[in-house]
């Protein structure tokens, strides 16, 4: 319902005449292209990922000895079908095991991305109204739209600002 509000606000206002229209700054602002190279989202997906190789580490050691015992099994002569049944419950089981492990980490890791997102959020977009107000926009949408011209984009003063209070941030921090 707020999409339709702002739909048609935006409707009214490009058709109320050209005077007034001409008074109106518009920017607009892709928020992929901020969400993939604000360097504070770079950060975070640094730190899920030395957080979480230990884990991913582990399940490709699993995954070759899994494809080990695979091969040791078909390589093998001699063996009981007792014996034979025994490895392949246990490689069963390990792929199981790996497969648990895999889904467990992909859902923990989408969870954990989610939440820096969803905490980046709010800092785009005091960054993104900072710009806006700095720069003298009236209205600034974000994606997705069905077009925006490159010269109503600003999403590069606002990666501009990112950059800057990260490294602000960074310096008062000590990193």
């Amino acid at each position: 319902m707020a999409d339709v509000r702002v739909s048609i606000f935006i409707l009214t206002m490009l058709l109320a005449g050209s005077a007034l229209a001409q008074d109106i700054r518009i920017g607009y602002v892709d928020m992929k292209r901020l969400l993939d190279n604000a360097p504070q989202v770079i950060a975070g997906r640094a730190e899920l990922d030395i957080e979480f190789r230990p884990i991913n580490d582990d399940l490709l050691a699993d995954e070759a000895r899994l494809l080990s015992m695979e091969q040791e099994l078909a390589n093998a002569s001699g063996l009981t079908s007792e014996q034979v049944a025994a490895r392949q419950r246990e490689i069963r089981n390990l792929d199981r095991s790996i497969e648990r492990r895999r889904e467990d980490l992909a859902e923990e890791l989408n969870f954990r991305r989610n939440q820096q997102i969803k905490e980046l959020g709010e800092e785009i977009e005091i960054a993104v109204q900072t710009v806006a107000r700095r720069e003298g926009y009236d209205l600034v949408l974000s994606s997705p739209v069905a077009y925006a011209s490159e010269t109503i984009d600003i999403t590069a003063k606002v990666l501009s600002f990112l950059e800057m209070d990260y490294e602000l941030r960074g310096q008062r921090s000590g990193r």
